[in-house]
């Protein structure tokens, strides 16, 4: 067996952010580490054996960037529709529409990341709007945080929406269907949109979103909410040598059907893994099969996520997108069979919800079962995750794009807000993530947020969190072993110790000592990925 040796050398080399350690070569076997420390031993080493030697010329190498939370297929898919974010009126929206309309080729009409919060009109868009701009083709345009969108009047149609009574389908106060969706019945019509998709569609959407974050320094993501023709166009690509980074699948449990309080109806796909006996970490290459998500509640902005106690800016505490009795079921066969499972928690009361549930299985600590997002997270909630032993994957660039959260929660609330620094001092272990294409894909967004928490920006959430900053080694230790952790790899992934694969990226400067508004402009020049520039 030939044995590839490659030695990486006069670099600064960044082996951990914690401890905060440094080397200036690595020697690579077989895709793994197996020497960390001098140029000259590294050099010896590889002559001897007849491998390579690469001279870094004195730039920085970081462990690759992990993002826990993401979603593949959607990325793909919009990094190929029109971008709506920053979008500053609905005359801007309907004549970006209309402009793009004008050479896209494809059936559906689709567009991304509007926020009502930005408009001058100060209200959301209407499927009027969108008819005087496309009235020949269905058009669905999805709100930044991806829980709610606007279509027009033939979406609406073949979604089968116009005449629905889901409590997803607004209405004006006429009780006329605005086009506007929320959550489940939002659900329906991207269902709708996917029956059009075929595998090989599946397939160019992966790649196009693993080779985007592999051009940005990512050498592993979480997907979430991953079903049947997403996992099998990841599957197809690893077995043709596509995959560049390593990729961890949290898998839909089951087919999508109103069932009264929840969106599942059979869970059709957690029986079939529990009879298979596939447990986490199953898969081989660069694919692995982890667990199960579930989407608790929505989010914030469309004010779907469920509060404990009424937003401050609207008569209505959001609401639970699944009963406890369905969570307990699709949570207690999940544990059981060995799987870990990542909920969707973005209001303190579904919070309290997925903590009762885990607190009711036998060491829940064990499989590291997760929360997405904890955007309002209470004290007491931070004490009991810790003792759970729950572990967190955040996004902290919502820090910056939910500049409106304390209208949304009030000042009283305002510094229960992404309390970051308080899950860390408790004990919880986070990995970071982007929700992409929610947040940037770009991990240096991300640690610039966790690391200023909006303060350059103006951002009203700062000045009641400011206390919740992290450090710039917190956040990259988050970014990279925190991330490992929390996905079960880090004996594998996250640092650059003897025996772990290889996995860097090599920076244009070092993040240490930069002014940290400067953060967000470090490039990643090259990315590795078990040792081979990917």
């Amino acid at each position: 067996m030939v044995v590839l040796v490659k030695a990486f050398v006069n670099g600064r080399i960044y082996v951990s952010f914690k401890p905060l350690k440094t080397v200036d070569a690595i020697l690579v076997a077989s895709g793994r580490i197996v020497y960390a420390g001098s140029s000259e031993m590294a050099i010896k080493i590889a002559r001897e054996l007849g491998g390579e030697v690469v001279d870094l010329e004195g730039r920085v190498v970081l462990p690759g960037f992990i993002d826990s939370h993401l979603h593949l297929e959607e990325l793909g898919m919009y990094l190929e529709t029109l971008d709506l974010r920053g979008v500053g009126s609905i005359a801007e929206l309907k004549e970006r529409v209309r402009s793009y309309a004008e050479i896209a080729k494809t059936s559906w009409i689709l567009g991304h990341g509007w926020d009502q919060e930005l408009f001058e009109e100060n209200r959301w868009p209407m499927r009027w709007d969108i008819d005087e701009v496309v009235d020949d083709r269905p058009v669905m345009l999805s709100r930044v945080c991806l829980h709610a969108a606007v279509l027009n009047t033939e979406a609406m149609e073949l979604a089968g929406l116009l005449d629905s009574e889901l409590p997803g389908v607004m209405r004006d106060e006429n009780g006329e269907v605005t086009g506007v969706v929320k959550e489940e019945a939002f659900e329906l019509a991207r269902e709708k949109f996917k029956e059009t998709l075929t595998l090989e569609d599946y397939e160019h959407f992966v790649k196009m979103a693993v080779d985007y974050a592999a051009s940005l320094g990512i050498t592993a993501v979480g997907t979430v909410s991953v079903e049947e023709k997403t996992l099998k166009a990841i599957s197809n690509l690893e077995e043709r040598g596509e995959l560049k980074i390593r990729v961890f699948a949290y898998i839909d449990p089951g087919k999508r059907e109103v069932k009264g309080n929840g969106m599942f109806g059979n869970l059709d796909v957690l029986d079939s893994l529990k009879k298979l006996g596939i447990r986490r970490g199953f898969g081989r290459g660069k694919l692995r099969i982890n667990g199960i998500k579930v989407l608790a509640d929505g989010s914030l902005g469309a004010r779907t996520a469920w509060l404990s106690e009424p937003y401050s800016d609207a008569p209505t505490q959001g609401y639970a997108n699944i009963s406890r009795e369905l969570l307990e079921k699709i949570v207690r066969g999940a544990h059981e069979a060995g799987l870990q499972m990542a909920v969707h928690g973005i209001g303190d009361a579904t919070i309290d919800m997925i903590l009762d549930v885990y607190s009711s299985l036998d060491d829940p600590g064990k499989l590291r079962h997760r929360i997405e997002h904890a955007s309002i997270l209470r004290p007491d909630q931070i004490e009991r995750m810790a003792r759970l032993g729950v572990v967190g994957a955040v996004q902290p660039h919502f820090v910056v794009t939910d500049w409106w959260a304390v209208r949304r929660v009030g000042k009283e609330r305002a510094g229960w807000v992404y309390p970051f620094r308080s899950m860390l001092d408790a004990g919880i272990v986070l990995g970071f993530g982007t929700d992409s294409p929610i947040e940037p894909t770009n991990p240096w967004e991300t640690v610039y947020a966790a690391v200023t928490r909006g303060k350059y920006e103006g951002a009203e959430p700062y000045e009641y969190t400011k206390n919740e900053a992290l450090s710039l080694e917190e956040a990259l230790h988050a970014y990279t072993y925190g991330s490992a952790y929390i996905l079960g790899a880090e004996d594998e992934l996250g640092t650059l110790e003897e025996g772990k694969f290889a996995d860097f990226v090599v920076v244009d400067k070092d993040p240490f000592g930069m002014d940290e508004r400067k953060l967000r402009e470090v490039k990643v020049l090259e990315t590795y990925v078990g040792g081979e520039k990917v």
